[in-house]
């Protein structure tokens, strides 16, 4: 059983500043798919727009959710080994961290169907056992989930995914988004959204790999790696040096039928390059630190980030608010994106001068620690 090491758990401001990261990333990338509405004839389309789409999504699609999952497993660490140190047990505190989360999750599902709150809540539950284990069986658990075990069983057992049911659900989602009324389309999403989203990832290879970053952020808080002390910067330097070649094999060969698992883990290794990379140029270059600096304060508010992103990007593309589902190709969804992120920070940045926390972090936080 994992025991606190007593080692103060200082602010890291790393972890602020790819949490900002990641977000701003979720916010384009959203964009970029118009809020999960997928059509194909545009009436501001642009030449640009596959190549734009192609390397966003080489960048940004799941590598930022999983730098997000990650940070969530950090967090965790942080929380419960300070707990710890006092001398009490976080576990039903985290629980009811969780349901606190579940029912902002389900708020935010109202307006954007590709909610992650209500997934990251339910699937959260399972850092709690976690948090007791040796740093053996974690990485022994983090290793096989890592794998892709889902994957691999379906090309030995040739087990296929029921994907009809799934796109059949996500139809009616989209055409509530896109022809119902606000009501319509946010009971619609309520309502089949958080299952279909369960079911999505589960095809994409992303709920196991979403736990296994939960872990894997465990374990980066146990051994102190965002800190700059030991060989910690040497650790990422092997990160990258072992990461960044295989990622660009996996981009760029195919695999055939094998793809099904490579992708994933392609993607993982893309993420892993892209987190090592800014870590290292973090406590290396100064300039690069100072400019990544102004993004800790986005980072810090990334619950409000994330929801105030759905309400906006629900107000612009769905069929109850602007629509620019029919018009808007990526490249102007990406200027879009861009847009929304200027406004957020503008927004909260106001809120960061006279507050530690963003409004719904402090929300979360004041309800979490409440006196049951």
């Amino acid at each position: 059983m994992y025991k606190t090491k007593g080692l103060p758990n200082t602010r890291i401001e790393i972890a602020d500043a790819l949490r900002g990261i990641a977000v701003m990333g979720i916010i384009i990338f959203h964009c970029l798919e118009n809020f999960n509405i997928f059509l194909d004839d545009k009436s501001m389309a642009l030449p640009t727009d596959d190549t734009v789409f192609s390397v966003c999504e080489t960048l940004l699609s799941s590598k930022m959710y999983g730098i997000f999952a990650m940070l969530f497993g950090v967090s965790f660490f942080i929380m419960r080994d300070n707990q710890e140190q006092k001398g009490r047990d976080f576990s039903l505190r985290f629980a009811w961290r969780m349901v606190l989360l579940f029912i902002i999750g389900l708020v935010n599902i109202f307006f954007y169907n590709g909610d992650i709150l209500t997934s990251y809540a339910s699937i959260g539950l399972l850092m709690i056992p976690a948090g007791y284990l040796s740093i053996r069986w974690l990485w022994a658990i983090t290793i096989f989930l890592l794998a892709q075990p889902v994957e691999i069983y379906s090309l030995v057992s040739g087990w296929k995914f029921p994907e009809d049911e799934l796109w059949a659900e996500c139809a009616k989602i989209t055409e509530a988004n896109i022809n119902g009324s606000f009501w319509e389309s946010g009971i619609t999403n309520v309502r089949i959204a958080y299952v279909a989203n369960l079911a999505w990832a589960l095809w994409a290879g992303r709920l196991t790999q979403t736990l296994a970053f939960f872990y894997l952020g465990i374990l980066v808080g146990r051994y102190r790696l965002f800190y700059n002390e030991g060989n910690n910067l040497r650790i990422w330097l092997w990160v990258l040096i072992i990461c960044f070649p295989l990622c660009l094999i996996g981009s760029n060969v195919d695999m055939g039928r094998f793809s099904v698992w490579t992708k994933p883990i392609t993607n993982m290794l893309i993420l892993f390059s892209e987190v090592s990379a800014i870590v290292l140029l973090w406590y290396r270059w100064k300039p690069f630190c100072k400019i990544l600096g102004n993004v800790c304060f986005f980072g810090r508010m990334s619950l409000s980030n994330y929801l105030m992103q759905s309400v906006f990007g629900s107000v612009l593309f769905y069929g109850w608010g602007f629509k620019l589902c029919d018009d808007l190709g990526a490249t102007w969804s990406l200027l879009v994106g861009i847009v929304m992120i200027t406004i957020q920070i503008i927004i909260l940045k106001q809120w960061d001068k006279n507050h530690q926390r963003g409004p719904m972090e402090t929300l979360w936080r004041k309800a979490t620690w409440i006196k049951l």
